[in-house]
């Protein structure tokens, strides 16, 4: 079946916000066995969207719009969708019921405005949308559908997930399609793919490789007439990878390495702290959006001159000589954060975000350290010189180490 999606808002034609929801629905698609065959970005001008549906409503079986459902007077979505199909646009009493619970529930006072949520036309019905005020609107008629979803990405993406992947699965014949999602980091995307060669060679699953900001993603896909044999065909494709990428691979499909090493710490009983310099505070950011991290989590400094490192215990006379760019520092910021906060594990990270040098040394360069009761190591790290993909890839790096450091403990 043909799909086609619409992205709504004036905001994505200006540059001001990037259209992420279209590239994820993208990679969806395929999982319902439908044939993306065009994604249009228009404005909130309802003029645009009228014209934007009524092509997409003659060529496409199924289309995908996000955005415009909001409840100011550029949300032009479901008025679009009315004018498309010749009906009139009323308030569902269930709707306005549910719309105002939600706002007394947080204690917020509903504005008039927002009663333009709770709007159905005869051929839509709502989908449910916990995470806004927004619901979504199934539209089925003549043989066509449409569903609106709404334009935060967070909220898109669990209304896809949670209420219309899985009836558009039920609806669209075809095979099964299962899909598996390896990540592994410390390989550039050239050389995974290099690796990856016998399972391109397979066809099905078919495979992708994507660069991330946690490392490199391979994606499978496999089409198969019955559950079975799609399970199959992923097995064998992701043992000859894991054969050829061995411990490089640290998780699949939703996992994150802040919560693989939060499990690793809470069932070792160790707990960690950390000492950051050119990451800012994003590695001790991202070790607490774990839920539970206090229970391991000791804390952490971000100790962004040599005065502050000096003040937590770095000694000066190190960063003299090495540098406070060096694996001596890296190495000296562990122990100090384990010290200053007694926990059992040190992690830090110092390096050059740039985009100009320090010391001497380019942007990019990166020592991550490590250190408990036996010691302390470095790790050296480069990455391309843009500075915020240098500390997003540092974190990411230190979890890393840290990971293959807890995996070498016994318990």
């Amino acid at each position: 079946m043909r799909a086609g999606i619409i992205s709504i808002g004036t905001e994505l034609l200006l540059g001001e916000v990037v259209d992420t929801n279209a590239s994820y629905l993208a990679s969806q698609l395929p999982l319902v066995g439908l044939d993306l065959q065009t994604v249009t970005v228009v404005s909130d001008r309802i003029q645009s969207l009228a014209e934007a549906f009524e092509q997409a409503w003659q060529r496409f079986d199924i289309v995908l719009a996000t955005g415009g459902l909001g409840p100011t007077q550029d949300d032009l979505t479901r008025e679009a969708i009315a004018q498309l199909l010749g009906e009139q646009m009323t308030v569902s009493p269930e709707l306005e019921r549910d719309l105002r619970a939600m706002f007394a529930a947080m204690g917020w006072t509903m504005s008039p405005t927002n009663l333009k949520q709770a709007t159905l036309v005869p051929s839509a019905h709502a989908i449910p949308n916990p995470r806004g005020t927004a619901p979504g609107w199934w539209v089925e008629k003549n043989g066509k559908l449409i569903v609106a979803m709404p334009g935060p990405p967070a909220e898109m993406q669990r209304m896809w997930e949670v209420e219309v992947m899985p009836r558009l699965r039920a609806r669209v014949p075809g095979d099964v399609v299962l899909l598996r999602t390896l990540k592994c980091f410390g390989l550039g995307e050239a050389e995974v793919g290099e690796k990856a060669g016998p399972v391109f060679a397979m066809g099905n699953p078919t495979l992708g490789v994507y660069a991330k900001p946690d490392g490199i993603h391979l994606r499978l896909i496999a089409r198969a007439s019955d559950q079975e044999k799609a399970t199959g065909l992923i097995a064998e494709a992701e043992s000859k990878l894991r054969s050829t990428l061995t411990d490089r691979i640290w998780g699949t499909g939703s996992d994150t390495l802040e919560t693989m090493v939060g499990q690793l710490l809470s069932a070792k009983h160790l707990t960690l702290a950390t000492m950051e310099s050119c990451t800012g505070g994003l590695l001790a950011s991202m070790i607490t959006d774990v839920p539970g991290s206090s229970a391991y989590f000791k804390g952490g400094f971000v100790a962004y001159t040599n005065e502050m490192k000096a003040s937590l215990g770095v000694d000066d006379r190190l960063i003299d000589k090495h540098g406070a760019v060096s694996r001596e520092a890296a190495q000296a910021m562990a122990q100090a954060a384990r010290r200053q906060l007694g926990a059992d594990i040190g992690l830090a990270v110092t390096g050059v975000a740039g985009p100009d040098p320090l010391e001497g040394k380019p942007p990019g360069l990166v020592y991550i350290g490590l250190a408990d009761s036996k010691g302390a190591r470095s790790v050296e790290g480069r990455y391309p010189p843009r500075r915020v993909d240098v500390k997003r890839r540092a974190a990411v790096h230190a979890l890393f180490v840290l990971r293959e450091k807890l995996l070498s403990l016994p318990g």
